[in-house]
């Protein structure tokens, strides 16, 4: 059954909270759409990120932002961290009735130059929030583990690592009995820290040739707001060992060079694809989609463990993966989906026409 209020009087704890979901994960939260949590701890290892976030809503006193200001002041902690830390992050967990795990290392070149820090934190971070629930007891009742389409096939350190840390959150429901855990996917960001998007903008900006890695690449394209309502679904209907997909648009990466030049005649150069990098990306693999479920607007790929995935009947709603190369969207409709998200982005195409 859905639940309306999940978070009423709940502890939450987000690990990476500084980051561009988490951010807009903990605005959401504050917002008590899901029922007003009694806390939300932001754990995270960056203290200038925490001191800005602070600052931020010590400082949101318009009438629009009142509510949340409001509940900040009384719910909002932030708590210096590392998810490698075993110590620091079980002390962090001691109450927590909700975790969201949204830290990691992203950035696919750094990943590739650095794949054992990759390791430390994408496995081992996730690796250590199990142990913590397991051999403290403790009394979380719901982890969500934020992945990546990269997760899928990896071809990349990046992708490579987060698919070990969805297998190792996901096979610990099989003795976490009162813990539910599950993993969300999702795509390109619009508007994330170090994306496409905010490159090609200050590009055109500035006037400068948009640099686009090949001609065919392909990416999914979703708002941030769009993937906290995914973590939001898996929270409502989601069972334990369940990967939510959300069904989004996809486009060629040239086409959102092109979206986001407007009238500006403006060169596009191809400097060749970076190290670690898909062509296209894919959020339900063609092993995956024979046991992958439909939920409304997303995909719920059930558990590869047949212990945890139980023996209920199902109708799997794919018969080929999920891929950005299919089914993309150009001109008008790609403007509109990128001006979804919001921001600056939005001031900015409302501003080139």
């Amino acid at each position: 059954m859905e639940m309306t209020t999940p978070f009423e009087g709940k502890k939450i704890l987000v690990t990476g909270g500084t980051g561009s979901l988490g951010k807009t994960l903990v605005r959401r939260l504050l917002t008590g759409e899901m029922g007003m949590p009694e806390r939300i701890t932001i754990f995270s290892r960056d203290e200038a990120k925490q001191h800005f976030m602070r600052l931020e809503y010590l400082h949101r006193t318009a009438a629009t932002d009142e509510v949340i200001y409001q509940n900040s002041q009384n719910v909002l902690q932030f708590r210096i961290g590392d998810v490698r830390d075993f110590a620091s992050l079980a002390a962090a967990m001691t109450d927590a009735d909700v975790v969201f795990h949204a830290a990691a290392l992203k950035q696919v070149p750094s990943c590739e130059y650095f794949p054992y820090e990759a390791v430390l934190t994408n496995i081992n971070g996730a690796a250590n929030i199990v142990r913590a629930i397991r051999e403290l007891r403790l009394p979380v009742e719901t982890v969500v583990g934020i992945s990546t389409d990269k997760a899928c096939k990896p071809i990349n350190v990046m992708g490579m690592t987060k698919a070990l840390q969805e297998r190792v959150l996901l096979e610990a429901n099989r003795d976490l009995s009162k813990c539910r855990i599950m993993c969300v996917r999702y795509g390109n960001v619009i508007a994330s820290r170090g994306s496409i998007v905010p490159l090609f903008v200050e590009q055109v900006q500035k006037k400068q040739p948009l640099t686009v890695t090949l001609p065919e690449m392909t990416r999914f394209l979703l708002s941030l707001d769009r993937a906290v309502d995914t973590v939001f679904a898996a929270i409502r209907t989601g069972k334990p060992g369940e990967t939510f997909v959300p069904k989004v648009a996809a486009a060629k990466i040239v086409d959102v060079a092109k979206a986001l030049m407007g009238d500006a005649d403006l060169p596009i150069v191809f400097t060749g694809i970076r190290p670690g990098e898909k062509i296209h990306e894919i959020m339900v693999s063609e092993e995956e989609c024979y046991r992958t479920v439909e939920r409304g607007d997303y995909y719920a790929i059930l558990p590869v463990l047949p212990e945890v995935r139980g023996e209920d009947e199902f109708t799997p709603a794919l018969s080929a993966e999920y891929s950005s190369k299919d089914d993309n969207v150009s001109g008008t409709e790609l403007r509109e989906l990128l001006s979804s998200a919001g921001g600056e982005i939005a001031s900015f195409l409302t501003a080139t026409g």
